[in-house]
């Protein structure tokens, strides 16, 4: 599924920043941070199948970016960067951007961690690569080199073959678990159309900024469509344990907000190609902890599979590395 002490940067110094390609020893922390934020998100599978059950999907969402909401205003008053003031075309984007990355996503989310758990939901996610590649090269006409391609197939057969993985008999007891993979896939679309049409706002109002009122327009369409439909339980809310408010914060905060801001720090310094290699190890951890923390199992079809996504993810990306001086993502 986000910097400097003032995020309105002149033009040299941005295109400095991310146009830099040749890794120095002065790149490894932001590997670090990196490598920690796509951790994060793996570990949000898990904290959302916790969650499962406790919560209604929907208001479980609605609190989710409400502690993301919070946090990243409070980060933003902690560093004393005020709130732009977008202009009424650029609030018509943000409001599309809460809708398909923050609203339709964890909607997409939440019901589907109903449905199957935490490591299969992972590596369906990790379609995001190909789907934003192919939807780049259809939409912005933007060309696909060869290796990409066989990149995108390779993350297409992973996950097929990660869907395909449940157990027939299974399937004939509960023809409804498809609905799970559906909803995931559905995250995917989210996330595609957050991060194909973010772009012109992440240069003219600065990643942190679209972030924040992405964030906080799909906070409000979570609560009153939570509200709508009666979803909003305090009763069940007081009635948590510690592991599901741990797991409620852990979303909020460093799933969502944290991470946002980690993950486009390292987009600022690296570049967008470079950094989003790092997302292949949000799969790797999510299938981990899935096992470890909820003794998920493991099929020799979700190895391979996620092994498949794992190299066209790796494939994807490391093509454009070389031209990053040429063309910024």
């Amino acid at each position: 599924m986000d910097h400097t002490p003032s995020f309105s940067y002149p033009d040299s110094s941005l295109m400095h920043n991310l146009q830099q390609t040749q890794p120095t020893t002065t790149d490894m922390p932001v590997y670090l941070t990196l490598a920690a934020v796509t951790m994060v998100w793996g570990g949000t599978f898990v904290a959302g199948r916790f969650l499962a059950g406790s919560l209604s999907p929907m208001f479980a969402a609605s609190l989710r970016f409400l502690l993301a909401s919070a946090a990243l205003l409070g980060f933003l008053w902690l560093a004393r960067i005020p709130l732009a003031r977008p202009a009424p075309r650029q609030w018509l984007q943000l409001a599309l951007l809460g809708f398909f990355g923050i609203f339709f996503y964890n909607v997409c989310f939440f019901y589907g961690l109903q449905y199957i758990n935490a490591s299969r939901a992972s590596l369906i996610v990790s379609l995001n690569p190909a789907v934003i590649g192919l939807a780049s090269w259809l939409l912005f006409k933007e060309r696909l080199a060869r290796v990409k391609v066989i990149g995108i197939v390779a993350c297409i057969g992973g996950a097929g073959a990660v869907i395909v993985s449940r157990n027939p008999q299974l399937l004939a007891a509960t023809p409804d678990a498809w609905i799970g993979d559906v909803l995931i896939l559905g995250c995917v679309l989210g996330w595609g159309v957050y991060s194909l049409f973010s772009r012109s706002l992440n240069q003219a109002l600065g990643p942190v900024q679209t972030v924040t009122y992405s964030i906080l327009l799909g906070t409000l369409m979570l609560w009153t469509l939570a509200a709508v439909r009666g979803e909003l339980s305090w009763t069940a809310l007081l009635d948590l344990g510690v592991t599901q408010w741990l797991s409620l914060v852990y979303l909020g905060v460093c799933g969502s907000a944290l991470a946002y801001i980690g993950y486009y720090d390292g987009i600022r310094k690296i570049g967008a190609t470079r950094s989003g290699v790092f997302i292949a190890l949000s799969p790797l951890t999510a299938v981990l902890l899935g096992a470890l923390l909820l003794g998920e199992h493991l099929t020799l079809a979700m190895y391979l599979g996620g092994a498949l996504i794992l190299a066209g993810i790796y494939l994807c990306n490391k093509p454009l590395a070389p031209s990053a001086k040429k063309r910024i993502l």
